[in-house]
């Protein structure tokens, strides 16, 4: 079987609903062995709570990434478990990742 490629998802909203399908899109391909990340930009840091849904990604081996400006904006600390970046670290590392906003 030939590699996978990896799948970067960008949060871009705080809308619960977008969250969830971008948990159980990382989640899918996750369990099927590609490199998954999910970035949450800006306000969309602010879903960042514990769940079964996030717990299920995490144990799939999701990398999960907050925001660093979005988490001043709202006052928020990095969330264990979460690292913190930006959308230029997160570009120069997505390699051949398919990239997906949601």
């Amino acid at each position: 079987m030939p590699l996978m490629r990896g799948l970067t998802i960008v949060v871009v909203s705080c809308d619960p609903g977008r969250w969830d399908a971008a948990l159980t899109l990382a989640s899918a391909e996750a369990a099927l062995g590609g490199r998954t990340r999910v970035y949450c930009h800006d306000a969309a840091v602010t879903l960042i709570a514990p769940s079964d849904l996030l717990a299920t990604a995490r144990e799939l081996g999701v990398t999960l990434i907050a925001c660093q400006t979005g988490l001043a904006t709202h006052g928020m600390a990095l969330p264990e478990g979460v690292e913190g970046g930006g959308l230029v670290s997160l570009l120069a590392e997505l390699d051949d990742d398919r990239l997906v906003t949601i």
